[in-house]
């Protein structure tokens, strides 16, 4: 019987540490992984796009860079406001390029985050990061996926490391702001993108025509709130 009693003493210490659960356990890391930048297998899940699309001239690469202290990623190009001669597009403004990421399997979920940080080495011009959400709310006569967009000025020729809150990403189309009642949905991002444009731009960065060049390391989420 002492026996018996022993066992079954044992099998329910057992199952109250089984069901014992510590608050912890449940918080995600501080940080989540997004994408990185130390392969050309990496690379491969990025697409470039500029105005030459549409008759301009400007032109944009993607290529690995090695270091001393590793390879990195690294976007760069010439931004120019002319137009190809010839073209049958109508432009409303060229001097644009950009990298966007191909869409995720799915999406990932970033609801438990509040920042997105890049380590990045920039050349004195401010950057566009954009994320794209799923759908809830379809852009004026388009069904695409809605994209959010914050500046990313980053100061030349240092390694930085650039924070974003998301509550500072604003709805937009094609480039533009939007004036909508509608907030991001962080667990449904399927895609992000970095673009550089010669005419937008915050105050004190380089702005215009002419080359551009930032080195990327990784882009990840932050939980910077408790």
């Amino acid at each position: 019987m002492s026996r018996f009693r022993s066992i079954w003493r044992a099998s329910l210490d057992a199952t109250k540490r089984a069901l014992k659960w510590n608050a912890e356990d449940l918080i995600p890391p501080s940080e989540k992984y997004i994408f990185g930048f130390n392969s050309k297998e990496q690379l491969k899940r990025w697409h470039l796009y500029s105005d030459s699309e549409y008759g301009g001239m400007s032109s944009a690469s993607l290529e690995i860079k090695d270091a001393e202290n590793g390879a990195r990623g690294v976007f760069y190009g010439n931004l120019s406001s002319d137009i190809a001669e010839g073209s049958n597009w109508k432009m409303n403004r060229s001097g644009f390029c950009g990298m966007r990421s191909k869409k995720f399997d799915g999406f990932i979920d970033l609801d438990a985050y509040d920042t997105i940080a890049f380590n990045i080495k920039g050349d004195g011009r401010c950057y566009i990061s954009t994320i794209y959400t799923e759908n809830w709310v379809n852009s004026p006569g388009q069904e695409e996926d809605n994209s959010w967009q914050a500046f990313v000025f980053v100061p030349k020729d240092n390694w930085y490391i650039a924070k974003i809150p998301l509550e500072r990403y604003l709805p937009t189309w094609r480039g533009n702001v939007i004036d909508v009642n509608l907030e991001m949905n962080p667990s449904r991002v399927v895609g992000m993108s970095l673009s550089v444009n010669a005419e937008i731009c915050a105050p004190g960065a380089k702005s215009g025509p002419g080359d551009f060049n930032v080195e990327i390391d990784w882009i990840k989420a932050l939980r910077t709130r408790q």
